[in-house]
């Protein structure tokens, strides 16, 4: 039996007590790499805040992704209609219906914002998505999020070239596929644009997927309440005409010009505990870099924005 299921008898409320505590243990050990991803990430998308204030806001992170990472992982272990059960509001969804009734195809573009994977259930409900699946470390690991997925409506298909046509193959159908836009890609599968004013290498698959289907593109986005009480799910119309450009650079920094915009209102719900930044030009890796040089980049950076993003603590 796989050890993951103890997850199917063990209520949430227990699982989010014990995401506490360990959130309280990790805030307590500042030298924990996630501590300090955290803490570099803030330094670098959110200089003009105080010391106090980006204390604040990382202990709001780290508390939000234990939870995300226990509630992801009940998701897995229960029916589908369990986790649509706990979808209280849906802001927008005739933003999703629309694209939806695209008859070029509908991209989600679904950042690693809030609790994603307890959506995947509630969009299935709406066709049969084509989804990008890279296993995981571990066989235990790997087989649990196989099985809970493969109770849902989705075709799952390779992160390779096999697994981009059969998702433009979908989108050219008129179906919908989901993608997360925000992971670090391989250099070949990247450029460098800005993302929260830093430059970084930024994934060009839903800019290119965009550009060759005039597919609908619909940001969606699942929140945990401030009453603890469910999920809301926000969706997002993306139409702005440089998300379909065919230059890489204009429709990803566009894309990420819209993922911020969709993070900056829930920034503690947002993943920060991922080494998003680790392709910076002049620089290189900031999460092995010197703290002073970090220290003198965050600086010059800052200097030369012409805008400034506001993340405010929660």
């Amino acid at each position: 039996m796989n050890p993951y299921h103890i997850f199917k008898i063990v209520p949430l409320s227990v699982l989010q007590i014990l995401a506490r505590f360990v959130a309280w243990v990790i805030i307590k050990i500042p030298s924990l790499s996630i501590m300090r991803t955290v803490s570099i990430n803030m330094a670098l998308i959110a200089p003009k805040l105080t010391d106090v204030q980006k204390q604040v806001l990382t202990k709001e992170i780290i508390y939000h992704q234990c939870l995300t990472s226990i509630e992801s992982i009940k998701s897995w272990a229960m029916p589908p209609e369990w986790s649509i059960a706990q979808i209280r509001d849906v802001h927008n969804k005739d933003i999703l219906l629309e694209g939806l009734a695209n008859s070029n195809g509908m991209l989600a573009i679904v950042p690693h914002l809030g609790t994603w994977e307890m959506m995947n259930a509630w969009l299935n409900q709406f066709g049969s998505p084509t989804i990008m699946y890279k296993p995981v470390d571990g066989n235990f690991t790997n087989e649990f999020i196989l099985q809970g997925r493969a109770r849902l409506n989705a075709t799952l298909v390779p992160t390779d070239g096999s697994g981009v046509k059969a998702v433009f193959k979908t989108l050219k159908q008129g179906g919908f596929s989901i993608v997360l836009p925000d992971h670090v890609p391989e250099p070949s599968g990247g450029v460098i644009v800005p993302f929260f004013g830093i430059e970084t290498l930024t994934s060009t698959l839903a800019s290119k997927l965009a550009s060759k289907t005039k597919c609908a593109l619909v940001g969606l986005s699942c929140i945990r309440r401030d009453d603890g009480r469910g999920f809301d799910i926000y969706c997002y119309k993306l139409d702005d005409p440089n998300l379909y450009s065919r230059d890489a650079s204009i429709s990803t920094t566009a894309l990420n010009t819209v993922l911020a915009q969709m993070i900056t209102p829930h920034c503690a719900h947002y993943m920060w505990g991922y080494r998003r930044f680790k392709h910076i030009p002049n620089l290189g890796n900031p999460y092995r870099a010197d703290p002073a040089v970090l220290a003198d980049f965050v600086q010059h950076n800052q200097a030369k924005r012409d805008t400034n993003v506001k993340v405010k603590p929660q």
